[in-house]
């Protein structure tokens, strides 16, 4: 298919310095939860997004020295020449396909705490770490320092260029880099030719990006990451970041803006729209001769295209895009839009670094599995033995697990219960902030549609008798799970008392349009992930007095992984909602809730009218357990029968894609779930 002449201008090639990129689309630094643990996986993953199209490819953070390091967060690290061979993996991955890899240094300065090297850190002023609650302070930087931190600089920069990266950045954003900390107001307070006055707050910025050109000497482009906003009290602005460029916008051979801190600059859909950084990054490239990219969670084609026309970024830069969608570049070259599946903007991508686990994906199942279960998010190896699927289910799993069958070359049947596909995402995509997961169900509809191999039927049922009196080869009960309404979860194991005075709801009814029609209502979150926010925030706006009952510290706590916990709290009291925390719901009697402290055990009333709770599921998984105990009654052809996503475990939407992609590769062989390809450390060996 050809590509719309309209997009012509986001494939043409772009100089950066020494080198060209082929096209406009630029995967930023992103981490990954992989890092220097996991380097095969890595380059896996990033070589991945170069087959799909874009031009650069770059690393995540990349510690150059252990004077500076973030345990238990897994990052690169390019310490000597020891950690040469792991990067030479991402860069000839990279360059297989014709794309740049470019590496992002980092010195975290003031938000390295260094728990493992117990090195104290250092930066610009003797403060407490950023970012950390650990009770460690650094020490603030001699002149000596200074210049030693600048060789560390240089020689990071020869060993990458000896590594095979084409571009090396300068890192000063997201407020965690000692040369962001030097320029920030709010955290500098020398009072030396590196403190006070703008000039000498970049002065330190201006000297490692001279160094970096200098040691690059033409082998290598380098490139500046720069906060455009600190976003903080005391800290610098748009306005500064202008005066910035006016010093030194012609130095680097590239410019990269965000926004912020990580929180700032990768917001969830639910707080922030495509574009979201547009109006303060607008104007920037007027300052500047040399090439701009910035981010903005991009999925639509136009948008990129209007970016780029009206001057605003030379790259469309992006780091949750590409997860979402390696492939995004290539299809548009190919004018395969109906195919892009595009970022939600959930931000489970993000878990992975906070949890220190393997990057995932809600959209791409793939993302992190490249590697490791050899997964590919445009395509799966073909069956070895093709036949006939029944998928009973057509929520997130089910939809999955149907694609991922069909592209493998079966003969596939879907069925759903109800009137609509989507199961979950499709209900919790009604509610408020969440209308951009419904591109989960969309995608796989518009991939499953064609599909000659893939049929579907709506509000059909399936029992026993009948999945037993069809010919399937395999069988998926994705049914999916079904949230409790006895309040078990983390803090009861056992249903709580009750003795039916006050009414409860469960997020099921909420979503069904059944909301109290009570005035007082108590939403009880022993969850702790993004849902019991969304309820609380939808019974406010439909005018009932909210009361937040968790045990957690927070609300939502969980969400402080997908960088939108402060928003989320911020929203609810903006709506009047009273929040109660480190507080259980003990007993619900004679019309009142009882709530018990979590770390006294004393309890006291709280007036209720009605409860929601918001704390555990229940799978659906009747048909499965059935099934399998009539095991001797399987046609001989039935090689495969187990229950899938939420219908086998309850979790994440995300977790529910993978298990369906998982169901239907693993049909060619035994579950062997353990297995997997991993990085082996070699004992003995010196590092």
């Amino acid at each position: 298919m050809a590509r719309d002449p309209r997009f012509d201008v986001l494939f043409e090639p772009v100089r950066i310095g020494p080198v060209v990129a082929k096209n406009r689309f630029y995967q930023v630094p992103h981490c990954n939860g992989m890092g220097w643990r996991d380097p095969s996986m890595l380059a896996a993953m990033r070589g991945v997004k170069a087959e799909g199209g874009w031009a650069v490819v770059a690393t995540e953070e990349v510690e150059i020295h252990p004077s500076s390091e973030i345990t238990p967060y897994v990052e690169g690290r390019l310490w000597d020449d020891r950690d040469l061979s792991a990067h030479r993996l991402v860069t000839d991955a990279v360059h297989a396909h014709d794309a740049l890899a470019a590496i992002e240094f980092v010195h975290h300065g003031l938000s390295s705490p260094n728990l493992s090297s117990r090195v104290p850190p250092m930066g610009p002023s003797p403060l407490p770490v950023v970012g950390w609650d650990a009770p460690v302070q650094a020490r603030e930087m001699t002149l000596a320092d200074i210049e030693v931190l600048r060789r560390w600089h240089r020689e990071a920069t020869e060993r990458a260029i000896a590594a095979g990266y084409d571009i090396v950045y300068v890192y000063a954003g997201h407020g965690l880099s000692t040369f962001q900390h030097f320029l920030s107001p709010r955290y500098n307070l020398r009072t030396d030719r590196y403190g006070g006055s703008l000039e000498n707050r970049l002065r330190l910025l201006r000297e490692v990006l001279e160094d970096t050109l200098e040691v690059a000497a033409g082998r290598a482009a380098v490139a500046c990451r720069l906060a455009v906003h600190e976003m903080l009290e005391g800290g610098y602005t748009v306005d500064d970041v202008r005066a910035v460029l006016r010093i030194v916008g012609e130095l680097p051979d590239l410019w990269d803006f965000v926004v912020g801190r990580w929180e700032h600059d990768s917001v969830t859909s639910r707080f922030g729209a495509e574009g979201f950084q547009e109006d303060l990054v607008r104007g920037l490239k007027e300052l500047t001769s040399k090439p701009v990219v910035g981010v903005g969670r991009f999925t639509s084609p136009e948008t990129m295209l209007r970016m780029v026309r009206e001057g605003v970024l030379d790259f469309i830069g992006a780091a949750r895009p590409s997860i979402a969608d390696p492939f995004l570049p290539r299809k548009i070259e190919e004018g395969r839009l109906d195919e892009l599946r595009e970022c939600i903007g959930c931000n489970i991508c993000v878990t992975g670094d906070w949890t220190t686990s393997p990057i995932r994906c809600t959209q791409n199942p793939s993302m992190g599995e490249e590697w490791r279960r050899g997964w590919h998010p445009e395509r799966s190896a073909p069956a070895k033995r093709p036949g006939k699927v029944l998928v009973v289910g057509g929520g997130p799993a089910g939809l999955e697990a149907a694609l991922t069958a069909g592209r493998k070359g079966h003969e596939v049947v879907l069925v759903e219960a109800t009137r609509t596909l989507g199961g979950r995402v499709g209900r919790e995509a009604a509610l408020p902030g969440l209308a951009a997961w419904r591109r989960v169900v969309d995608y796989r509809l518009g991939r499953i549609d064609a599909m000659a191999n893939v049929s579907w039927y709506l509000e059909s049922t399936m029992t026993a008798d009948e999945v037993l009196g069809y010919d399937f080869d395999h069988v998926a009960v994705a049914t999916g799970a079904t949230w409790r309404r006895d309040g078990v979860g983390r803090i009861h194991t056992h249903p709580i008392p009750d003795d039916g005075t006050v009414p409860v709801f469960t997020p099921d009814d909420l979503m069904a349009d059944r909301l109290p029609v009570a005035e007082r209502v108590v939403v009880y979150d022993d969850d702790r992930f993004y849902l019991a926010g969304v309820l609380a925030e939808l019974l406010a706006r439909e005018g009932r007095r909210v009361t937040y009952l968790t045990p957690a510290a927070v609300v939502s706590a969980w969400t402080e992984h997908t960088l939108e916990q402060g928003r989320i709290q911020a929203r609810l009291l903006d709506l009047g909602v009273e929040i109660l925390t480190h507080r259980a719901v003990d007993a619900l009697a004679e019309g009142t809730l009882l709530s018990r402290c979590v770390f006294t055990g004393r309890t006291e009333p709280l007036p209720a009218d009605a409860v929601v709770m918001v704390t555990a599921r229940l799978p659906e998984d009747g048909l499965a357990v059935e099934l399998l105990e009539r095991r001797a009654e399987w046609p001989a052809n039935l090689r495969t029968l187990r229950a899938v996503g939420d219908a086998f475990a309850p979790g994440t939407i995300a977790a529910a894609v993978w298990d369906g992609r998982r169901f239907a590769e693993e049909l060619d062989g035994p579950d062997e779930a353990a297995l997997f390809r991993r990085d082996v450390p070699v004992p003995g060996a010196r590092g």
